[in-house]
C-alpha cells in the first residue's frame, strides 16, 4: 500500500512538472513570437550650422544649415522581414533654392540655367520606401524594395550616409558621377543575397529632381541599373554597379551610362569609436563624351574627437564652368579638364545631453586647378568651413551608418 501511494504521488508530481514545463514553454514561445513580431524602430539625423567660405573669384561667404532626418520601422511578418523607411530634409528652407556654395560643382539647373559653383539643396522627401526580405534557405534570401521616393541599385553609399564622410558636410564634387540617384522619384529593386554576395537590379525614374524641392517629381520608370555587393567580412564591403539613365539632366538632352566601383572598410566599436574608409571610381558616358572621377575618404573617430580626409580627382566640364552654358555644338562636351581637391578637417564633441550630440568642426580644402579654369576660379583657391553639428539620440541600435534603401533591418543586428 505504501509503495502504491509513493508511486502515485511521484506520478502526480511528474505530471505536474510536465504541465508546468509545458506552460512555461508555451509562455516563452508566445513571448518570443511577440518579440519577433514587434516593431523595431531606428532613427538618425543631423543639422549643421555651416559657415562656408569658398575661395577664389567665384567663391564667397555664407551661413547655411544643411540637414536630414531618417526613420526606419521593421517587423517580422511570417517568415519575412518588412522594413519601412522615411527620409526628409528642410534644405529647401535652410539652404535656399540655390543651395550652398561649392566651387567647381556642376550638374543641376536653376531658373532655366546651369547651377554652377553651387550644390543644390535636397528635396523635402528624400525617401519613402518599403523593403521586404524573405529567406529561401539558411544562406539565401530574396528582397523586393521600392517606393515613390527611393534609390536604385547604382553607386556607392550616398555621401551623407557614409561614415567615412562624417565630418565633411559638403557633397563630393563628383556627386553627379557617383551617387546623384540617391533620390529617385519612383524605383523598384529586386535582390538576391547568398552568403557574402548580393545581386540587385532596379527599374527607376532616372531624371534628376527639378528645382522645386517641396514636391514630388514623378516620371516614367524608364531607367535600369544593376549592382553587385561582396562582403568578405563584416568590416569590408565592395560594390560594382552600372546603370542606363534616360534623359537625367534637365538642360542637357541625351542618355547617360553610369558605371561605378567602390571599396569601403568600417571598423566599428561604438558610434564614437570607429575608423571608416571609402575609395571609389566612376564614369558617366554620354553620346559624345565621358567624364571620370575617383575619390578617397577616411574618418577616424576616437571618443570626443574625430578627423577626416577627402581627396578627389575628376574631369570637370570646362564650358559649363566658364561660360555658364551647356555646349550645343557637336562634340562640345569634349571640353573637360582634370581637377584635384583635397579636404582635411576634424570635429570635437562639446556636449552630450540625454544622448543628444553637439559638435564643433572645421575643414580646409585646397585645389589643383587646370590652367583653363585659373582665370575664372583662381590659381590656388582655398575654401574653409566652420560648423556646429547637432544630432538627435541614436537609440539602442546606434547610428544609421552606411545605410541604403535595399538593406532591411534585421532582428539581432
Amino acid at each position: 500500500m505504501y509503495r502504491r501511494f509513493v508511486a502515485a504521488a511521484a506520478t502526480c508530481m511528474l505530471a505536474s512538472s510536465v504541465v508546468v514545463s509545458a506552460q512555461e514553454h508555451q509562455h516563452q514561445h508566445a513571448a518570443d513570437q511577440d518579440q519577433e513580431s514587434a516593431w523595431m524602430f531606428m532613427h538618425d539625423g543631423v543639422i549643421v550650422g555651416l559657415i562656408n567660405h569658398q575661395g577664389g573669384p567665384r567663391g564667397g561667404d555664407e551661413l547655411k544649415a544643411p540637414n536630414w532626418w531618417m526613420e526606419m520601422a521593421s517587423r517580422r511578418i511570417g517568415r519575412g522581414q518588412l522594413t519601412l523607411t522615411g527620409m526628409f530634409s528642410l534644405d529647401p528652407a535652410t539652404a535656399g533654392k540655390a543651395g550652398y556654395r561649392e566651387i567647381f560643382q556642376v550638374g543641376e539647373a536653376l531658373d532655366g540655367r546651369p547651377l554652377i559653383d553651387r550644390q543644390h539643396p535636397h528635396d523635402l522627401f528624400m525617401q519613402l520606401a518599403a523593403t521586404w526580405r524573405i529567406p529561401v534557405s539558411d544562406a539565401t534570401g530574396l528582397t523586393i524594395a521600392g517606393g515613390p521616393v527611393g534609390e536604385p541599385a547604382l553607386g556607392p553609399i550616398a555621401f551623407m550616409h557614409r561614415a567615412s564622410s562624417e565630418n565633411v558636410p559638403l557633397a563630393t564634387l563628383s556627386h553627379h558621377i557617383f551617387d546623384s540617384t540617391h533620390i529617385a522619384f519612383g524605383v523598384v529593386t529586386a535582390a538576391v543575397d547568398r552568403g557574402p554576395w548580393t545581386l540587385e537590379a532596379s527599374l527607376f525614374n532616372g531624371r534628376e529632381p527639378d528645382e522645386h524641392r517641396w514636391d514630388f517629381d514623378f516620371g516614367r520608370l524608364d531607367s535600369v541599373a544593376a549592382r553587385v555587393w561582396f562582403r568578405p567580412a563584416p568590416a569590408w564591403e565592395l560594390q560594382v554597379s552600372s546603370g542606363h539613365l534616360v534623359h537625367p539632366e534637365q538642360l542637357e538632352p541625351g542618355n547617360v551610362q553610369r558605371t561605378t566601383a567602390s571599396f569601403s572598410w568600417f571598423s566599428h566599436i561604438a558610434d564614437d569609436r570607429f575608423t571608416a574608409v571609402t575609395i571609389g571610381y566612376g564614369v558617366n558616358a554620354a553620346h559624345d563624351t565621358s567624364r571620370q572621377a575617383v575619390f578617397a575618404e577616411a574618418t577616424r573617430h576616437a571618443g570626443a574627437s574625430s578627423w577626416s580626409m577627402r581627396a578627389e580627382l575628376l574631369q570637370v566640364e570646362r564650358d559649363v564652368l566658364i561660360e555658364d552654358r551647356i555646349p550645343v555644338s557637336p562634340g562640345g562636351n569634349q571640353m573637360r579638364d582634370p581637377l584635384g581637391a583635397l579636404t582635411v578637417g576634424g570635429a570635437r564633441d562639446i556636449l552630450r545631453w540625454k544622448d543628444v550630440e553637439a559638435s564643433l568642426g572645421a575643414n580646409v580644402t585646397v585645389y589643383a586647378v587646370p590652367s583653363s579654369l585659373q582665370p575664372t576660379h583662381g590659381e590656388h583657391p582655398v575654401s574653409v568651413q566652420l560648423f556646429f553639428r547637432l544630432r538627435p539620440p541614436a537609440g539602442t541600435m546606434g547610428r544609421m551608418w552606411n545605410m541604403r534603401m535595399g538593406k532591411p533591418m534585421m532582428h539581432g543586428n
